[in-house]
């Protein structure tokens, strides 16, 4: 009896042995993978980054100074914001230990070279520091990544609509914000700035409500995308029905506002394209009342 339970002790002591031989690299895998960083690098020294979709779009953005720009749009600036959330989100040494790292993980989580929902790759003076995969999300506000060099998957926290394919996905959609203007001057009225106090080109104090209706207004313009070549077109050819000239503490800066079809449309001097505009946006503009923001109607 005794020599029974012995041999089958014996037995079992071998098998354990097997099973720890046979699975020892699977477990130690990904740990090995976590000792080295998903990225090795500082968001810093990224001055150039390629972002594609499953769809085979791709899109270029560039740091030119303390701004990020975009090359396929006339160097249009892009959302600083929108850049810093996704390096933040690839080089946070907050990363989780890694959730997996098989081939078969990669086509299910979406991360393979074949199979993936966002390619970034990431340069410094046009050297390749590091290429991720963006997969499925495992949960709100996460995502599954792989370097391209690792076999470990991760979870980060981050969307992968936040990296559009596309140029236009990226656009500074505040870039024709005027914070301080100065002086501004419309077809119908004149406006100049003396100290905290507003004059109109009559020389009377326009309505309250109107010039911060106004003010209101060009701090807030925001741009829904830009105008498409046949739109471009036919907008250099159109009459705008309003034409504003902003002066502010940065330089002086022509808008012109123009509809098509059921769109509407805003171009600046500053950049060369035509940008989309919302209804709302558009109609809080042309909709100054001049009599009012002349200071005509005071005190009626």
């Amino acid at each position: 009896m005794k020599r029974t339970v012995f041999t089958l002790l014996l037995v079992l002591a071998i098998q354990c042995a097997m099973v720890a031989v046979v699975y020892w690299p699977r477990l130690t895998g990904p740990a090995q993978d976590a000792l080295e960083p998903l990225a090795a690098f500082a968001p810093a020294s990224i001055d150039e980054i390629y972002v594609g979709d499953e769809y085979d779009n791709e899109t270029m953005l560039r740091k030119t100074g303390d701004r990020w720009t975009l090359p396929e749009l006339e160097n249009l600036p892009a959302d600083n914001a929108m850049v810093d959330r996704l390096l933040a989100a690839i080089t946070s040494s907050d990363t989780d230990w890694p959730i997996a790292d098989s081939t078969a993980a990669r086509q299910r989580f979406q991360v393979a070279s074949y199979y993936y929902q966002r390619r970034i790759r990431l340069l410094e003076n046009y050297a390749v520091l590091g290429s991720y995969f963006l997969g499925t999300s495992p949960g709100f506000r996460k995502i599954h990544i792989r370097n391209e060099s690792q076999d470990a998957i991760y979870s980060i926290a981050f969307n992968a609509f936040d990296a559009p394919g596309h140029s236009g996905g990226w656009l500074d959609r505040k870039l024709l914000q005027v914070r301080t203007p100065l002086r501004i001057t419309a077809d119908t009225y004149s406006l100049h700035r003396q100290g905290s106090d507003w004059q109109s080109g009559i020389g009377l104090r326009p309505d309250e409500r109107e010039l911060e209706a106004l003010l209101t207004s060009l701090r807030s313009l925001q741009v829904d995308g830009i105008a498409n070549p046949d739109q471009q077109r036919d907008l250099a050819e159109a009459e705008a029905a309003l034409v504003l000239e902003v002066e502010s503490l940065t330089g002086t800066v022509t808008l012109e506002l123009f509809t098509l079809g059921d769109r509407c449309f805003v171009h600046s001097s500053e950049y060369p394209l035509t940008f989309t505009i919302s209804a709302y946006d558009y109609e809080r503009l042309l909709g100054i009342d001049f009599r009012l923001i002349s200071g005509e109607l005071n005190g009626e």
